[in-house]
């Protein structure tokens, strides 16, 4: 998802730059001293979707693997499209060495176009000791591990104003009823409860996934994910009627439908934490903490906080997860740099450089929390490393490109639509349907 890249999606054109980054950004500049002199005069060449402060936070575990190696290090900024930018420089001759992927679709797609080599048994061993079993699956395409996940979003937290509930007389929801019965409280207080982002598609796609794996369970969500599944199940359905009533309810998203469909995400987090609130919560991931703290001086845990996305009828509470993954590109130029990189990124010491930056997950169980900066950033990071293989990553990440991730199309529009006319889910899930079929088929 971004991007604002940790919310996933932007329009952003790449074309030139790894010829100009090769030539004008180098990670820091210089490798400065070096502990390790291993790969000394070499040079690794990372692309990913980062910028701003997630760029500079990564450049941090660039620069720590410089001291640990000797190597040099590139970034370069692919735009949001990684897949397009990584086949034209595959096309042209310049490969990058190694590509953060945030999408495991996209990884997929890499690995039957034969793009990625293995990833080495060192890492392979490091990361099964110390992520999830669900985190190598996702980074496994036909029995071999091509994908390392490094960086992960906590995709299931609730942020509200604590001068808002305070106000309103409400405590923090334990179950998805007791949510939306805060919700018309807050609204019978004079705030409505939800900022909801429906002009990016892509924060309703999140909505719906988190209310189907608390109300259907990780199987089927594995099955709508694959497509094995029919988007006519009456599973979905069900959860599209959910979703409904809280799309229907004009005490529970702020401006109704129509005003929630003017809301970028940006907009979204100001409408609960900029300076005229317009809504008491945002759902959204544990990114929206580190945007109400840097964006509107928030202080975590005091004037931002958050509760897990609650069950919903008798489900558990769900916990869903994006990610970016660290693949090796065969066309790279130096493929041994690139391994080793990748075998540093699998140990804690790696995700601790940025742990400590902030504005970062890791799904790696090592990783002590002391790491973290700051309280809530500990407990989201602590929630998602507990739940262990109940995770689940994002579904319309999973889904090819034109029905998950496309603005205008696919599931983002539909859902769009539903949020405008949540009146007959029925309907909606057969459009999703045939949406879905057009895209896996091809």
């Amino acid at each position: 998802m971004r991007r604002l890249t940790t919310t996933r999606r932007t329009t952003a054109a790449a074309s030139t730059v790894l010829a100009l980054a090769l030539s004008a950004t180098a990670c820091g500049g210089s490798p400065g001293p070096a502990s390790g002199q291993e790969l000394s005069g070499q040079t690794v060449t990372v692309a990913g979707v980062w910028t701003g402060s997630e760029q500079k936070n990564f450049r941090k575990v660039l620069d720590a693997f410089t001291k640990e190696t000797g190597a040099k290090t590139v970034f370069v900024p692919t735009g949001d499209n990684v897949s397009t930018f990584v086949g034209s420089k595959i096309e042209g001759g310049n490969a990058p060495d190694v590509a953060m992927v945030p999408q495991v679709g996209v990884l997929q797609q890499f690995a039957k176009e034969g793009w990625l080599e293995p990833l080495s048994e060192k890492t392979a061993k490091t990361a099964g000791a110390n992520l999830a079993t669900v985190w190598k699956s996702y980074g496994t395409v036909d029995k071999t591990y091509y994908g390392l996940y490094f960086k992960a979003a906590h995709k299931s937290t609730v942020w509200y104003s604590p001068s808002a509930f305070e106000q309103a007389g409400v405590a923090e929801p334990k179950s998805y009823t007791d949510m939306l019965k805060a919700g018309r409280t807050l609204a019978d207080s004079g705030l409505p409860a939800f900022s909801v982002a429906g002009e990016d598609g892509w924060t309703l796609t999140d909505w719906f996934e988190n209310i189907y794996l608390s109300q259907a369970g990780p199987e089927k969500y594995d099955q709508l994910a694959a497509h094995t599944l029919p988007w006519t199940d009456a599973s979905v359905v069900k959860a599209l009627t959910t979703l409904g009533e809280v799309f229907k309810d004009k005490q529970l998203v702020a401006g109704g439908s129509a005003g929630a469909l003017r809301t970028d995400f940006p907009g979204s987090i100001e409408q609960v934490f900029g300076p005229e609130p317009k809504a008491g919560m945002v759902y959204e991931g544990d990114f929206v903490g580190g945007m109400a703290k840097d964006d509107f001086g928030k202080k975590l845990g005091e004037d931002a906080k958050f509760f897990p996305f609650p069950g919903v009828d008798s489900g558990k509470a769900p916990v869903v997860s994006g990610g970016d993954a660290a693949v090796v590109l065969k066309d790279g130029k130096n493929k041994k740099a690139a391994q080793r990189l990748l075998e540093f990124m699998a140990t804690p010491e790696a995700a601790s450089v940025w742990a400590g930056a902030g504005g970062f997950l890791s799904p790696n169980k090592d990783v002590d929390l002391a790491s973290y900066a700051d309280d809530t950033t500990r407990s989201t990071a602590k929630s998602l490393v507990d739940a262990g293989d109940s995770v689940r990553f994002d579904m319309s990440d999973q889904a090819p490109a034109a029905f998950g991730g496309t603005k205008g199309a696919g599931e983002w529009k539909l859902l769009q639509d539903f949020l405008r006319d949540p009146s007959d889910p029925k309907a909606t899930a057969a459009k999703l349907e045939a949406a879905a079929a057009k895209a896996y088929k091809s």
